[in-house]
């Protein structure tokens, strides 16, 4: 043989195991993937989850099981995922909760929001409304806040420093008054007492809510986004009425902190695919979730943009954790 071709022999050898490293290093595991959801079975991080892991299995072949760790705000699932090997079998469904509240709202965290994760994949945002009772004959937000200051009001959220909680005191802020909160661990529970009459108002994702709203079981009076929602364009918004509210729920797949790159494009490049499939876009615009395709890097810049928008409307609702 000669040395030229003993030379190409090897080049060649090393050229297959590279590859075949690379292939294992963007290789998903063999074992089921846990997706953690902040919050408990119901709510809409938790539909997500479940979307992502039926489509993963059924197109993909890949196991997933949705395990739901609700708790202080989101940080009781976060700080579980950060402790977890970054092999990709342990993932988060992650919201403003856990990454973009907790920061602001707790003095000290067991994790750091950016460092302690890899941001892997953006998947949307929903809109938050302010719902009350049909049978309180409250039909717009001057006659809530009428009430509110008259008899006092309570209302329902889906936890101590969730987005919903932020929400309820930005608009007692922004509208002067003064209401009752009552947290729950997620939104399901506290829908549930308000369908039974324990709770006289709730915030939570609009189309969530569609068919109570439909059904007449619930009536919501003001959108805490930009503009109306298409779903319900008779809705007004907190804006418009006069009151600068805008709060938007946005959630994300994460993983642990020291993700192989390979690994986490694949997951990118697989969720991505997922979420342009036509009968998930379908049921995402039901929950009235909207898709941005992000990078990795760009979804991360987009946390750390959001603890920093979001620090002022926090602090000045005077939420505290700790």
């Amino acid at each position: 043989m000669t040395s030229r071709l003993l030379t190409a022999l090897t080049l060649s050898a090393s050229l297959l195991a590279s590859t075949a490293a690379l292939a294992d290093a963007g290789a998903w595991s063999d074992a089921p993937v846990r997706i953690v959801v902040t919050f408990p079975p119901g709510g809409t991080s938790d539909l997500i989850a479940r979307i992502l892991a039926q489509y993963l299995e059924s197109e993909y072949g890949q196991r997933a099981v949705v395990d739901n760790r609700p708790g202080a705000g989101g940080t009781v699932a976060a700080d579980y995922v950060a402790q977890q090997a970054p092999d990709g079998t342990t993932l988060i469904l992650g919201n403003n909760a856990p990454f973009t509240i907790a920061p602001t709202q707790f003095e000290s965290l067991p994790y750091d929001p950016l460092t302690s994760f890899t941001h892997i994949a953006y998947l949307g945002a929903s809109t938050p409304a302010l719902f009350v009772q049909p049978s309180m004959g409250i039909t717009t937000l001057d006659q809530f806040i009428e009430r509110a200051n008259a008899e006092g009001i309570t209302y329902g959220s889906s936890g101590v420093g969730s987005i919903t909680h932020i929400l309820g005191q930005a608009v007692d802020q922004a509208l002067g008054i003064e209401t009752i909160h009552v947290p729950y661990q997620g939104s399901a529970p506290a829908i549930q007492d308000f369908r039974a009459g324990v709770l006289e108002s709730y915030y939570d994702m609009l189309a969530q809510n569609r068919d109570l709203i439909t059904e007449g079981e619930t009536l919501p009076i003001a959108l805490a986004s930009p503009t109306r929602s298409p779903l319900f364009p008779q809705i007004p918004t907190f804006r418009e009425l006069g009151y600068d509210v805008v709060v938007e729920n946005w959630t994300g797949l994460s993983g642990p902190a020291g993700m192989d790159p390979a690994m986490v494009a694949t997951i990118h490049d697989t969720i991505e695919d997922i979420m342009g499939m036509q009968p998930v876009i379908d049921q995402l615009a039901q929950w009235g979730i909207s898709h941005t395709v992000m990078t990795s890097d760009e979804f991360t810049g987009f946390v750390g943009t959001t603890i920093d928008v979001w620090r002022p409307l926090i602090e000045a609702a005077n939420v505290n954790g700790n």
